[in-house]
């Protein structure tokens, strides 16, 4: 049996998730001076939910700093394997912060419309949701660019998240702006919209992240390639067994193959060696497991 891979977090690596989370934070928080601001002076309840919401990305992004942190740790006798289910995991919490801002933007929404709704000056909140909206979608862009590069799931939610805000700042805008010039129920009408669209995004961020944390194993597509990629290597006549599963966002890979029994011990080294080479270029793989077998006894 063999396995490749060091897992000391590489500098690069480290440098991206420090940015990720820096840009995170000091956005969420000028964002959410913001919002309450202009939530403040317009009274708009579909503002109030894009400020909860953004309340909720700061909460998460603390709780992000941390738990990456502790993710991007070094195998240890506590965790063998590395740390890095700890990545989905603070996934799941950046779910959970979304859906309870989902929550308070439906209540509030609700309550206002039940009272009839009011109509609302435009002026400087509008413009601050503009901003709002430009800030995320920058967001969005740099984050959705550094979650590729380091295959990341809690920043992909992340990213996720900042475009939802985008949306829900613009949903923001046509409930104040409709609730003065066409009805006052638009308002709160925006409010629930916002408040769909943050659940939807936290279903789909949360239901990514579980497949990490529950160890969800590789599709046909890539385990037909790993098949593929391992019978190419010389001196292996089939693969037998293949088990994939998550351990953290990438795939360790378990396999069995055949191979003539009359070899060395030194060829066959070399032909599990080249297999976990090949294996582990794969951007979904983290790590491989070799076990060699000879042909006449499979």
């Amino acid at each position: 049996m063999q396995w490749v891979r060091d897992f000391t977090p590489q500098p690069e690596r480290k440098r991206l998730y420090s940015q990720a989370i820096a840009i995170t934070l000091a956005g969420n928080i000028l964002l959410v001076a913001g919002k309450v601001l202009a939530a403040f002076l317009s009274g708009s309840v579909a503002i109030y939910a894009d400020a909860a919401n953004s309340i909720s990305d700061v909460l998460y992004s603390l709780l992000m700093m941390l738990g990456l942190r502790v993710a991007l740790k070094p195998p240890d006798l506590s965790h063998p394997q590395g740390h890095s289910r700890f990545e989905p995991l603070i996934g799941m919490v950046v779910t959970i912060a979304m859906a309870s801002a989902g929550f308070e933007a439906l209540r509030a929404s609700i309550d206002r419309f039940f009272s009839g709704g009011r109509a609302l000056e435009p002026g400087l909140p509008v413009l601050i949701l503009l901003g709002s909206a430009a800030i995320k979608g920058g967001m969005y862009l740099v984050i959705n660019r550094i979650a590729t590069k380091v295959s990341s799931p809690s920043l992909r939610v992340t990213a996720t998240d900042n475009l939802s805000d985008v949306l829900t700042s613009f949903a923001a805008i046509i409930g104040v702006l409709g609730s003065k010039y066409i009805h006052p129920l638009l308002d709160p009408a925006a409010g629930l919209a916002v408040a769909a669209w943050i659940f939807r995004a936290a279903f789909r961020g949360g239901r990514e992240n579980l497949k990490y944390l529950t160890g969800e194993g590789a599709s046909p597509e890539l385990r037909r390639q790993i098949v593929q990629i391992t019978e190419s290597v010389p001196g292996v006549i089939k693969v037998h067994h293949l088990m994939t599963d998550y351990a953290g966002p990438k795939f360790v890979v378990d396999l069995n193959i055949n191979v003539d029994g009359n070899i060395t011990l030194t060829e066959a080294h070399s032909i599990s060696d080249q297999i976990i080479e090949h294996l582990t270029a794969l951007p979904e793989v983290d790590r491989a497991y070799v076990h060699i077998e000879p042909e006449e006894t499979a």
